[in-house]
Formats: C-alpha cells, structure tokens, sequence
C-alpha cells in the first residue's frame, strides 16, 4: 500500500519547453554570465506573436548542491529576460504569470557555459489541461524517492523524480485521471484524482516498501490563485527548506478558528500581544528584541502588500477574510519583497 496526500493550488496554462542551463538568481545580459548557462526567456500571448510586457518568470532551480530561493523576474517591455544560472543546477522549472493569466511550466535542462531560449505563451482561452508537481518519498524514513516513474494514461511523456524526489507534469487532460507511481522495491501506486482546468494539483506521495502493509492516506486542498501569483506558496516552499517564516493559509485558520487574527499570531513562539486597557490598544511585540528599557518592539504589518502603520491590524482584516498569512521574526529572514523590519513583519493576504 502507498501513502498519498494531494493538495490543488492556482491556475497555469499552455506554454514551452526548453533545453538550458542554470545559474543564481540574478538577472543579467548573456555576456555577463561568463562560463555559466543563461537563460533567455521571452513572454508572447496566446498567438505567439506580441510581447507581453512586465510579466513575472518564476523559476526553480533544481539539482543543485544547495537549496536556492524561487526566482521571481519581471521581464522588461520587450517581453524579454536574461537569467544566469548557477554553477552547479543541472534543471530548472519555470512558468510566467500576468494578471489572471500564466504559462504552462517550461522543464529545463541545464548545459554549463550555454544560452537556452525558452518561449512562453501565456493562454486567455478555455483551458483544457492542468498540472500535476509533487514529491516521492519513503513512507516510513521520508528519504526522497529516486528516479520513480509518475505518469497518467495515454501521455507520451512520463516524469521521473528527482534527487529531491520532486516531478512535474504538464499539460494533463482536465477530468478523473489515474496517477501510476512506480519504483523498484516499492508497491505500486494507483490514484484517480481530479484535473482541473488550469489549475496545479500539489501531490505529496510516501511510497511503502514491499512487503509492508499500510493504509492509504490523500488528502486534498485547492490553492489560491491570488497567493499563487504573489509568491506566497514559493516563499513557502524556501521556508521549508531553510526556516526563514511561518506560513498559515485559510484552511489552516478555519481550523483553528481564532476570534482575531493577532491572537493566532501571538501563539508563535517568540510573539506576545500587549494590551493597554486604558487606551483599548494592543499590538504584537517580538520578545526576542523587546525589554524593560528599550521598550516594545512592535512587528511590521502589511495587508495585500500595503502597510498598516497606525492602525491595528484586526481592525483591518477579520479572520475569515484572509487567505494567507506569513510571519518573519528576524531582520535577515523577511522576503525581498517588503522592507526590513528589526522587530520582523508579517504579510497578510486577503481573499
């Protein structure tokens, strides 16, 4: 028996695919890069033809020595990019979003010391796929699964995992489909999810060594979109890997039900709401920098990416209207994307 847990999250489309090579997270012309791989991308619309302005290119480096942050990328008015990629990538993984509109993933092989252009085509019309990434790992040890075979029906392209145990498949009919899992030493695994149309099913897999017997378990939970296209899930992904913040979304909060939202913060360690009863004014204060004589030091707060300086934030945002929060206790651990704050920050988005 195998252990699956599927979890759906934000729209992707059609799109590209290209051989390349990886590099850091920098932008750069393709003479910069010097005897690293680089990677050209250039964003069109559903014909193929016109540029598409300021669209984002988020790229994964993987097979690297090291864990890396997501790379997100505004391409210039041209529609274009340049990326240098790091040394010791050997793939990349990267798709575009625009407004409500994104690209099907673009799985690229990285070859040292050479330019790879990848188009990618961001689609308005009906959606008639989706995609499925997940990770492959040992049930009982969580080691990741090594070169495991994930495929659907009738698809001439099967993945294969990953050092990491990580696989993607794009471009997967929307409907009930069987997801095969398959690896020597491991019992088979059989699943039928649902596809949707433009959306990315997230599938966690804990393959269980033969001869031992376990019950499955799935579980699943549709992504928002709109945290999709802020980051949200790929600094996420990079805390996981390296600890930087604490990520809550809208199911975890239903779950806990809080009857404000800064009491549910005040719960993580390092985090205490003071109240002054007098004035009827609280606010969360990080211990970690706060005493006696230097005073309270009050966290940052920003709501769909604005800050909230002088208001408190339960009277901005209810519980059951956010639908994520991200919480960063030090000054080196906040995400480029907003200032730093001594005292940490945290990020609310709303529905």
């Amino acid at each position: 028996m195998t252990r699956l847990a599927a979890r759906q999250f934000a729209p992707s489309a059609v799109a590209a695919f290209g051989l390349a090579v990886g590099a850091g997270p920098l932008s750069a012309q393709t003479s910069e890069c010097d005897d690293r791989a680089s990677l050209r991308v250039r964003v069109v619309d559903d014909d193929g033809t016109a540029a598409v302005p300021n669209a984002v290119v988020v790229v994964r480096w993987t097979e690297t020595e090291r864990a890396r942050r997501p790379v997100r990328e505004a391409v210039g008015s041209d529609g274009r990019l340049v990326l240098c990629a790091p040394r010791d990538a050997t793939q990349a993984t990267l798709w575009s979003e625009h407004g409500n509109f994104s690209s099907e993933e673009a799985v690229v092989v990285i070859v040292a010391g050479m330019p790879h252009d990848i188009t990618l085509m961001l689609r308005s019309g009906r959606v008639r796929t989706g995609r499925l990434i997940g990770r492959v790992h040992d049930a009982i040890t969580d080691d990741p699964v090594v070169a495991a075979t994930v495929s659907v029906p009738d698809r001439l392209r099967v993945a294969e995992t990953d050092r990491r145990g990580r696989f993607v498949l794009s471009g997967v009919p929307v409907g009930p489909q069987v997801l095969d899992v398959r690896h020597l030493g491991y019992a088979p695994l059989s699943y039928v999810l649902e596809v949707s149309p433009g959306l990315t099913t997230e599938v966690e897999i804990g393959m269980v060594p033969d001869p031992v017997e376990m019950e499955p378990i799935v579980a699943t939970v549709t992504r928002s979109r709109r945290l999709e296209v802020k980051g949200f899930y790929e600094r996420m992904l990079w805390s996981e890997i390296v600890g930087t913040g604490t990520f809550y979304t809208a199911e975890d909060i239903d779950r806990r039900r809080p009857v404000e939202i800064s009491h549910m913060i005040a719960d993580e360690s390092g985090i205490r709401l003071e109240c002054n009863f007098r004035r009827a004014d609280c606010r969360l204060v990080n211990t970690r920098y706060s005493s006696g004589a230097a005073g309270a030091c009050t966290l940052s707060f920003y709501v769909d990416g604005l800050p909230t300086r002088g208001i408190a934030l339960d009277d901005v945002v209810r519980p059951n209207e956010i639908a994520g929060i991200e919480i960063y206790k030090g000054l080196s651990s906040g995400p480029a994307e907003f200032p730093a704050s001594r005292c940490g920050l945290v990020v609310v988005w709303t529905k």
